[in-house]
């Protein structure tokens, strides 16, 4: 008796199922890996150059100082106008966005409390102003009065909306313009005394 089994037959492919070509994978993969690569080339960038992240140039550098005036902290109708682009202009200005919620904040005042009395020595103090970011007059002023206040004045910024035309995401940040009311510089997070001396002074024309 012939016991062989019988061979079972193959199965029969799905129709409903779509075949994937192997050369399709292998592209899908390479692209995957090429996507990958490009993300940490732009996250390794600043690491590579050794330049600091929040020195990365911003899109407002060149651009005019926005078109907004802001009330002065403190002011009311009969300490004058609000102050604007028109009124900035003649002078560089280093302008810093501050708010008493903001606990670096607190540890950048040494640095521009030490920054006011070099532009005083020099008569430039006004060149040194700030925007108060979202905060409330009373803790604005409170605030200053327990750490000090370098500025020649304070504009305020209460629901934010120069802030949007700034772009500032959190505080502190700094911008510098220069006497035509140009953008020229900005600085994300705390000044530092090295900041100060070799990008803020020169470019406010003061010396060290």
């Amino acid at each position: 008796m012939n016991t062989t089994p019988t061979p079972e037959p193959a199965p029969t492919p799905n129709p409903n199922v779509a075949s994937i070509p192997v050369t399709t994978k292998y592209w899908a993969l390479a692209l995957t890996l090429a996507a990958v690569l490009i993300v940490l080339g732009f996250l390794a960038y600043p690491l590579l150059t050794q330049q600091d992240p929040r020195e990365l140039p911003s899109v407002l550098i060149g651009k005019p100082w926005p078109d907004m005036a802001l009330p002065q902290l403190g002011s009311s109708a009969a300490d004058g106008e609000p102050i604007g682009p028109a009124q900035l202009r003649g002078k560089a200005r280093l302008v810093n966005v501050w708010a008493s919620w903001c606990p670096v904040c607190a540890q950048e005042q040494p640095t521009l409390l030490a920054l006011a009395k070099t532009l005083r020595a020099q008569g430039r103090a006004d060149q040194l102003i700030s925007i108060n970011y979202k905060d409330k007059t009373q803790d604005a002023t409170a605030w200053l009065r327990r750490y000090g206040n370098p500025f020649a004045t304070t504009l305020v910024d209460a629901d934010g909306r120069m802030g949007i035309e700034l772009g500032v995401t959190a505080a502190p940040e700094t911008f510098l313009i220069d006497a035509q009311g140009i953008i020229v510089w900005k600085r994300v997070g705390e000044l530092t005394p090295e900041q100060i001396k070799n990008e803020v002074l020169p470019r406010l024309g003061a010396q060290p």
